[in-house]
């Protein structure tokens, strides 16, 4: 089983170095790194640590860089592909621990949470408002697909091969609600979905959106659950069609 590590790369020059000496030896076959047209060093210091670069000569958005990740990675062959931010957000040493729920055929979708078993984001560095906005669409996410996670924000997960040919990406936002759209069409379609508890740390150069973003954010995170209840059966439907497609 084929595992690659997909880094969606946008001024991370500074942290990328050190997210990647942080990935466990052994627990991948290969990482890509996309780079969503960084105006840093963030490709020089990528091909300096000897990874795979593809360079966005526009900015694609954040949705965007991920599609070219996920098209990257199934080319290579990949079995399960990790996403992982390059900032250094998130925990690289957690990477096998959120393979392993896949690899044991237990899910098709893992992602990490900085809120299960007890985790308290904020002593790691979360902003207050990441941490209300995170608690507050969490909650209202969970009451309307029925589910119980501790956490639907997160940047750090795994996807088997099959869910990502089966889940339509490709007609997901190029922006932030990306990560929205994947994991509300996840629960909707009744792919198997665990989390991992991971720490959280934020730093000076960690990515965040601003506030702005945020609330358009949340706003957008609402819109795609109203349209996948909405759209529930049609899209049961061209799940199945897919499904025998591919056989």
């Amino acid at each position: 089983m084929s595992t690659v590590i997909a880094m969606p790369a946008y001024k991370a020059a500074l942290t990328i170095e050190k997210t990647f000496r942080d990935i466990p030896a052994g627990s991948f076959d290969k990482v890509l790194v996309v780079d969503d047209a960084s105006p840093d060093k963030t490709v020089e210091v990528a091909k300096g640590l000897g990874l795979e670069v593809r360079r966005h000569p526009e900015n694609r958005g954040y949705g965007g860089n991920q599609k070219t990740c996920y098209d990257w990675a199934l080319s290579e062959g990949a079995d399960v592909v990790v996403l992982l931010h390059p900032d250094y957000q998130y925990a690289p040493h957690r990477v096998p621990a959120l393979v392993e729920p896949i690899l044991a055929g237990r899910a098709d979708f893992t992602f990490g949470s900085r809120f299960v078993d007890g985790g308290m984001p904020m002593d790691g560095g979360m902003p207050l408002y990441r941490y209300v906005g995170n608690r507050f669409t969490t909650a209202i996410e969970n009451m309307a697909l029925g589910t119980s996670f501790s956490e639907l924000h997160s940047g750090m997960k795994a996807y088997s091969r099959r869910f990502l040919e089966l889940i339509s990406y490709h007609d997901f936002s190029d922006r932030f609600v990306f990560d929205s759209q994947m994991l509300i069409r996840a629960v909707i379609l009744d792919f198997r979905i665990e989390e991992v508890a991971i720490e959280t740390r934020y730093a000076d150069e960690s990515s965040s959106i601003d506030i702005p973003s945020s609330l358009g954010y949340i706003l957008e995170t609402f819109g795609e659950l109203y349209r996948a209840r909405r759209d529930r059966d049609r899209l049961k439907q061209e799940l199945v069609e897919r499904e025998h497609a591919l056989g």
